[in-house]
C-alpha cells in the first residue's frame, strides 16, 4: 500500500496482520481524490490547506494521502491498538508528526474537537455505525455546517440522506459517498 499522489507519492504504508483493519484500496483512493480534485464542488482549493479527520483511521492512508496533497493537518481517531502502532509508524515515517495529531479514542465517543474541512469515515461495514459516528462527531464539534464528509461502507449500506450526496462511486463490495453538512 503506497501514498498515490503529492509530496510523499510513492510512500509505502504498513498495515497490521489480520482482517480487524481493512486499509481503502488504492484503486479507490484514487477515485476518490480525484472525485475531490475535479468535481464542481472541489477542487485544489478544497484540500490544499484543509484540516482533515480520518475517523476509524486504521493505517491512516485517507489522511495521510490527503497531507500528501496539501492539506495543513490531520487529525487521526483509532481505537483499536494493532492499527494505532501502524498507524504512529506510518506518521512517523512520513515525517508528518508536526501535522498529524493521533487519538487513541473511540470515533462514536470523540473528545471535543474544531470543525473540520474534510471528515473522512471508514468505519466497520455492514455494522450501521456511520449515522452514530457522523451524530458523535456533530455533537463533538468536528463537524460543522459546510464540512464535507466521505464515508466508505459496504455496498448495501445506507445511513446519508440522499438528497445531500454530492457524489457516490461504488467498486466491488465498496461503497464511497461524497456528502457536505448542511
Amino acid at each position: 500500500m503506497r501514498i498515490i499522489a503529492g509530496s510523499l507519492r510513492g510512500k509505502i504504508l504498513v498495515a497490521p496482520d489480520g482482517q480487524a483493519t481493512r486499509p481503502t484500496a488504492q484503486r479507490l483512493r484514487q477515485t476518490l481524490f480525484d472525485m475531490l480534485m475535479h468535481a464542481p464542488w472541489g477542487g485544489r482549493a478544497l484540500i490544499e490547506g484543509a484540516s482533515v479527520l480520518d475517523a476509524f483511521a486504521g493505517t491512516g492512508a485517507l489522511g495521510l494521502e490527503a497531507l500528501s496533497r496539501g492539506a495543513e493537518n490531520a487529525t487521526f481517531i483509532e481505537t483499536d491498538r494493532l492499527a494505532l502502532a501502524a498507524l504512529r509508524a506510518n506518521v512517523a515515517s512520513c515525517k508528518l508528526g508536526d501535522r498529524a495529531r493521533i487519538l487513541a479514542a473511540d470515533t462514536l465517543r470523540p473528545p471535543p474537537g474544531t470543525g473540520q474541512t474534510i471528515v473522512f469515515l471508514d468505519p466497520p461495514y455492514e455494522r450501521g455505525l456511520l449515522p452514530l459516528a457522523v451524530g458523535a462527531l456533530r455533537k463533538a464539534g468536528w463537524i460543522v455546517p459546510s464540512t464535507l464528509l466521505v464515508s466508505e461502507s459496504g455496498r448495501l449500506e445506507t445511513g446519508v440522506h440522499e438528497d445531500l450526496i454530492l457524489a457516490q462511486k461504488v467498486q466491488g463490495g465498496t461503497k464511497m459517498i461524497v456528502w457536505r453538512e448542511p
